[in-house]
This record gives C-alpha cells, sequence and structure tokens, in this order.
C-alpha cells in the first residue's frame, strides 16, 4: 500500500450558535457521546478507539472551524509542518503539546484555500466498541472548493494523499485503506460540503436513519449507494444548518485500484447513485451543503 505520512481522518471541530441544542442533537438523536469538556470547547466520541470525533464551541454562525488529521509518527509530522509551510500555508500553531484532552503532539495550519488543518501524534486512544445503529468514526469530510484542480494538488503533493476517483465535479483522496477520507467538491465558494460518520453496516445506517426521522429530523438525501467508494449513505442537516451523513461498507482500495475519471462515472438519467431508489436530495440539504463556511474566512 502507498506509503502515507497521514494515517486517518480523526475528527472536526463545528462551531454552532447554539451550544447546548447541538450537544442535545448530537448525543440523544445521532448517537455520540460526551467525553470531556475543556474552557470553551465539548468534546463527543463516536463508540471507536478515537478520544473524540466532533468538538464542539459556540460561534456567532454555524461554520467548520478544524479538520484534524492523526499522523503515523512523529518524524512525519515535523515533516509535514516543514511541508505545509513551503506550500504557503499559514502557521496558527507551531508543533508542539495539544491543548486538547486526548493530548499529544501537533500543529495547526490554515491552508491556501482557507481551511483550517491540525495534524497529530500520540493522541490517546479508547477502548472502542462496535455498536449497532451508532456512528463507530468518521469516515469523510467533503470540503467545497472554488478551485479543485490546486487543493486536490495541495491534498496530493503537500499532505501525501493519493487520489481515488474524480467524477464530474468531485475528486475522492485516500490516506489509508478506505476509498477515500477527504472529497473535494467544485462550488462557486470554498467551505464545507459535508461530514460522514462510518456506522456498523448497512443495517446500521437504516436502523440509525430511522431514529433520526423519529426525532423529526428528515432524510436530506437517500438511503442511496455512492458510486465512487461504494458506500451506503443518509444525508441529514444538523439544527444549525451542517450537512452529516450515516455511511457504511465503504470500498476498501490497494495499490492496485485503477483511478476511473468523469467519462467513467456517468449515470443514466434520474439517477444519482447505484440503486436509484432514493428520491432527489431535498432543496434543503441542497442548500445546506454551499452554506457553511470556513472559521476566520
Amino acid at each position: 500500500m502507498a506509503d502515507f505520512p497521514i494515517s486517518a481522518l480523526r475528527s472536526v471541530e463545528l462551531g454552532t450558535p447554539d451550544l447546548s441544542a447541538s450537544i442535545d442533537f448530537y448525543t440523544r438523536v445521532w448517537g455520540l457521546e460526551v467525553v470531556a469538556e475543556a474552557g470553551d470547547k465539548v468534546f463527543l466520541a463516536a463508540t471507536g478507539d478515537d478520544f473524540h470525533v466532533l468538538e464542539l464551541k459556540r460561534s456567532d454562525r454555524p461554520e467548520l472551524r478544524k479538520i484534524t488529521f492523526r499522523v503515523r509518527s512523529a518524524d512525519d509530522l515535523n515533516s509535514l509542518f516543514s511541508k505545509t509551510v513551503a506550500a504557503g500555508c499559514v502557521v496558527l500553531r507551531e508543533p508542539g503539546e495539544a491543548d486538547a484532552p486526548s493530548g499529544g503532539e501537533r500543529f495547526v495550519i490554515r491552508e491556501p484555500q482557507g481551511s483550517v488543518l491540525e495534524f497529530v501524534h500520540g493522541d490517546r486512544r479508547r477502548q472502542g466498541a462496535i455498536v449497532a445503529n451508532r456512528p463507530y468514526r468518521l469516515a469523510h469530510v467533503n470540503i467545497n472548493t472554488a478551485e479543485i484542480e490546486a487543493l486536490c494538488a495541495f491534498y496530493r503533493d503537500v499532505l501525501g494523499f493519493r487520489l481515488t476517483d474524480r467524477s464530474k465535479l468531485m475528486a475522492f483522496l485516500c490516506c489509508n485503506v478506505d476509498h477515500h477520507a477527504v472529497v473535494l467538491a467544485e462550488a462557486s465558494a470554498n467551505g464545507l460540503n459535508h461530514v460522514a460518520f462510518l456506522m456498523p453496516n448497512l443495517e446500521s445506517v437504516m436502523r440509525g436513519s430511522g431514529q433520526v426521522i423519529d426525532q423529526g429530523f428528515p432524510i436530506g438525501w437517500g438511503v442511496g449507494r455512492h458510486g465512487p467508494g461504494d458506500n451506503v449513505f443518509a444525508y441529514f442537516v444538523d439544527p444549525t444548518g451542517v450537512v452529516i451523513e450515516y455511511t457504511a461498507e465503504v470500498l476498501q482500495v490497494d495499490d492496485s485500484y485503477r483511478v476511473r475519471g468523469p467519462e467513467e462515472w456517468v449515470w443514466p438519467p434520474g439517477r444519482t447513485d447505484h440503486w436509484g431508489i432514493a428520491p432527489p436530495k431535498s432543496d434543503a440539504c441542497k442548500k445546506a451543503q454551499i452554506s457553511i463556511g470556513f472559521f476566520g474566512d
């Protein structure tokens, strides 16, 4: 398998104008649990071995404040820092001890198109367990970009990701055997498209989605099966307008996987996924996917 300096997508930090409502949703409805509070942040875990997968912080508007990647080694952490600085990234925090309860060593930068990225090594882990109908870990983050080729090159050439597929509007990038950990979507403005949480299996996507619907949150798109990545999906919009996804059965890839281009990812008229049974994406979901900006933009 390719030699990736980044081993996984670890967590995301979201800003929310209603912290208590967001905590209630992500615990009572979405299936996460609060594991720590530090300063003005709340840290929530899935059922896997990551200490946390979501940080929530009160802000004036809903926003993507940070994406955190776990790095393979201390040497890789130092190498990545040098490469990001050379690529013109703004340094927000120099390499040093992380201030989150998960600990470890970290640095934080803002990449040229505006998203804040954190890289950590040696962070704390939990004793994870697969629990039916609840998220196990993060699966991927989807970023809107007005310059997709430039951002794709940054993830490949600077951060060491590998392109796995390229559809008409999206680039899929991996940093381990999962088909993608980062997806880049062509858009008129930079920002967050959605955050995907990995469920144990298809049954958990279905039952978990039913539980979210029971709490008054309709499916924005799905349930269906994507083309690139072959993963099952169900999209929702959280109370502040952030699009989130339950997903499962993500395609596992190795060095033999052949990258397919836009001409190969073409659906029959009226179809947007393998199954072709999901209703069209809701207007609320489509609007939300282009409405969340980056912290500081």
